[in-house]
């Protein structure tokens, strides 16, 4: 199999001066989309070339969805750096979700725009049930993380009816794992400060043992950041995050172990260095050990 490279693949559609002056995009789905490409290149139905399609337009409709979900939409005042922001964030998550349609159809993929565009509507119906569980405060920081997990899924299932019979219990629990692993990485990032954190997992478990003066403060985000890190510390949320972290990374060396082709092997510990080497790069130090 040729080397991962959907990276710099991607980088002609995402790399633009005026949105990375202004906005901050997420981070590149790489650890799913290396394993994609890993099990893609495994199977008979699709060829090198279409497996390295697939895994790009898959990357960059997920950086779309990404990016829409990173909008701050609780601070719309007009004008100013925040605005602008806001406005770029919107055009360029449009923008990388309408490649995944121009790219495939240019390679004659129709079929694939079907079950890729079959796996948007799932992932926007998703996202929709999850906002009402959390409007209506009916969440815990668990279920909040499991759901955001199976969200981070929902692309890359598309692809189970393209990989080997053999091979697709492993690839589902090594996304399990793998997709565990990049978003309990941007939990613990996002959890740095309390206006990035609101909504996600650090501001749930933190929810649930705050005083009622604390949820007011957590609601109206007046919290300063030394106040937001006493929390967190009494939470334990990081430590938590942290040990999830560990716990999935010891089921995907588990999992690895199972396997019996060693071409695979060595290609999917290949993708587990990277991954490894990509939290250590976002300053998970954590993960180190």
């Amino acid at each position: 199999m040729k080397p991962y490279r959907i990276p710099q693949l991607a980088k002609p559609y995402t790399d633009y001066d005026m949105i990375q002056r202004h906005t901050e995009l997420p981070p590149f789905s790489d650890g799913r989309g290396h394993l994609l490409y890993i099990f893609l290149g495994h199977g008979r139905s699709a060829g090198f070339q279409s497996g390295e399609l697939f895994t790009l337009v898959t990357g960059l409709v997920q950086l779309g969805l990404d990016t829409h979900e990173s909008i701050d939409r609780y601070h719309d005042e007009p004008g100013g750096d925040m605005m602008r922001s806001r406005q770029l964030k919107v055009l360029a998550g449009d923008y990388f979700s309408s490649w995944f349609y121009h790219l495939l159809a240019k390679h004659e993929q129709i079929e694939m725009v079907g079950i890729l565009s079959t796996a948007i509507a799932d992932f926007n119906v998703m996202k929709a049930n999850l906002y009402g569980k959390m409007k209506g405060l009916l969440f815990t920081a668990e279920q909040y993380l499991k759901h955001t997990v199976q969200l981070n899924m929902r692309l890359f299932l598309s692809f189970t009816p393209m990989i080997e019979e053999p091979l697709r219990d492993s690839w589902e629990k090594l996304l399990v794992e793998f997709s565990q692993c990049e978003t309990v990485t941007q939990e613990l990032r996002r959890g740095a400060d309390p206006v990035s954190a609101l909504e996600g997992y650090c501001y749930w478990k933190v929810l649930e043992s705050a005083t009622e003066e604390e949820r007011q403060l957590l609601g109206e985000q007046e919290l300063d950041i030394r106040d937001w890190k006493k929390l967190k510390l009494r939470s334990k949320c990081d430590a938590l995050l942290t040990d999830k972290l560990h716990a999935s990374l010891e089921s995907i060396q588990g999992l690895l172990q199972g396997i019996k082709d060693e071409e695979l092997i060595s290609e999917l510990s290949a993708a587990l260095d990277r991954l490894l080497l990509q939290m250590k790069i976002s300053g998970q130090a954590a993960v180190e050990g």
